[in-house]
This record gives structure tokens, sequence and C-alpha cells, in this order.
């Protein structure tokens, strides 16, 4: 599942795809005891900045704290959880990979196939992929879930970045040589996200409309829009928005909030199944009405989701 940056949503889907999470402090501790130096950042190219290779490596469950860990403890490494049957992946990874390209060395991007690496995403509590999560200094600090938008991206690696470069040297030196990552270029976006982050969901979904107004295609302004109308639904439910649907399983109004405010809190599973519950009572509008708010759930998830494609099919089960 994904969400605009700076949301107390975009927290509660950091804290999922962190859940369950092993803590690296023992691998860390390791690292550091050993007498490895920690790897040197990318090399720049001719042109300045860091090559593909040096700035892009694949990481196995063997070269995991040599790459990942031990490799922290000097630059950033974001781990992209990918894997090549998952379609939001092929739109990220590419996005990724040209970012720290561009970095100059400031961080690194930590390829992980889960299929072949499976301990890895385990490590991790992965639910979902695609999954990116920021390691410094040997430990978490930042994740996100799902196929964020490249300005989303460019906005969450600069405040990293900018958290860190006391902790990391390799950020000062990359930056030193005119490494680093630009800022969002395309100012619609801008005004957007900046419009969410104070809160004023109105004014992000116009911007997000105004977009596809002009680019009907453009599947940036999409997922954020879907993403901004479902948190600006879910702070407005109000925290007895739960116990009033349970009072009274006939209002629908109750049930839809209930579910936006159960998915939102990280129980999908709950809010999935209220939902189709309320599809087997209703008929007609009401349970198209019903449907229609499910299924715009749902796109808020990576569509390999486990717990999406079990609801799906209790859906269909209900339906028909």
């Amino acid at each position: 599942m994904t969400h605009p940056r700076g949301s107390a949503a975009k927290t509660a889907a950091m804290s999922a795809a962190l859940s369950g999470a092993v803590d690296l402090s023992a691998l860390k501790a390791r690292a550091e005891a050993s007498q490895k130096q920690p790897p040197a950042p990318p090399r720049p190219s001719a042109e300045g900045g860091a090559t593909a290779g040096d700035a892009v490596i694949e990481v196995t469950e063997a070269t995991f704290q040599a790459e990942v860990v031990e490799r922290s403890l000097r630059q950033l490494v974001v781990v992209d959880l990918w894997a090549e049957w998952c379609g939001p992946c092929k739109q990220l990874s590419p996005v990724l990979e040209r970012l720290a390209a561009e970095s100059g060395g400031a961080w690194v991007l930590a390829k992980v196939d889960v299929d072949a690496n499976p301990r890895i995403a385990q490590l991790f509590g992965a639910q979902s992929i695609p999954t990116v999560i920021a390691i410094g200094g040997g430990q978490p600090v930042d994740a996100f879930s799902g196929a964020l938008p490249e300005p989303e991206i460019r906005k969450w690696l600069g405040s990293l970045l900018d958290a860190l470069r006391d902790k990391l040297p390799g950020i000062a030196a990359a930056e030193q040589n005119g490494g680093g990552v630009e800022q969002p270029e395309d100012p619609r976006f801008t005004e957007a996200e900046e419009a969410f982050e104070r809160g004023d969901f109105a004014a992000a979904q116009a911007a997000y409309e105004r977009i596809l107004d002009v680019e009907p295609a453009n599947e940036e302004a999409k997922t954020a829009l879907a993403q901004v109308k479902f948190t600006a639904r879910a702070e407005a439910a109000g925290p007895d928005a739960i116990a009033k649907a349970d009072a009274d399983p006939a209002d629908l109004d109750a049930q839809l909030a209930a579910a936006d405010l159960e998915v939102a809190g990280q129980q999908p599973e709950a809010g999935f199944a209220r939902l189709i519950a309320a599809v087997r009572r209703t008929a007609g509008d009401d349970r198209n009405k019903v449907r229609e708010h499910l299924v715009a759930l749902f796109e808020l998830f990576d569509s390999a989701d486990e717990r999406v494609m079990k609801a799906r099919r209790d859906l269909a089960s209900a339906l028909y």
C-alpha cells in the first residue's frame, strides 16, 4: 500500500513495512567489531556522477552483511525488495536505479530478489512488494511500500540524506564531489504534495485533478489522487467510527468509514471483511456502493498482496 509522504498514513505504512522486523543491531555490532573497512563510496564517472554499476548492487543472503550492514556504516543503503513477477516493481526499480546513479555516491541501491533470497524479506517482515527500506548506521531508518511517484521518492531521499549527513561520512563526501538528490522539477506535483503535507486535502486533490485533466494517463497523478482521497476520508472518519459501525451494521456510511479507518490503521483484513459482509447483506444500489468502495481500497495495495487476493475471492463469492 502506498501513501503520500508526510502523512500519518505514510507513517503507518512504514511501520507495516517493518512490522516484525529483526533488529539489525547484532549484525551491526559484528560489522563494527570486524577488521574490515566499510566499502568506499561509488567511484565518480568521467561526468562527475556515479556509474550505474557502482550505484546499484545485487544483494544475496550471503552478501547481505557486507553489502548492506557494513556498507551502511558509511553511506545510506536503500534496499529494494522486488521480484520478477511483480508489476509495480518493474515501475519502481528503474526509477530507483536512475536516482542512485544521480546521487554521486551519497547512497547506494541494494536490490534483493525476494524469490531467490526469501530470508532477507523475512528479516524486514515485508508483507508486500515492492518494499523499500533505508538503512543507515546498520539500522532501518525509514521505509515505504508500493511504487511511489518519482517526486515523492526524491523528497523521501532528500529528507533521509539531510537527517543522516552528520552520521554517515559518505553522504558529505559525495555532496562535496557534486553528488546528491535533485529536487522535484514538476511544480504541479510540488504544489499537490505541499498541500497534502499541510493537511489541505481539497487543494491536493484539485492539484492532482488538474494534472489529470491535461494528462489523463499520468499514473503518478492517478495513484497520488487515490491516496489523497483515501487519507482525507480516513482522517474524517473519527476515532469512534468503528464503534459506530459495529453498533449499527445497517448504516452503510458507517461501515465505509470504519473500513477506511481499519485500513489506515494497518488492519486491512478487518476493513475488507467488514465491507464483504456488507455486500452480503445488501442489494441493488447499496450493494454497488459498497463494492465500489471496497475495490477502491484494493487499489491502494499491490495487486499481488495476498490479503487483497483473498478479499477479491471473497468478494466474488459474496456477489455471485
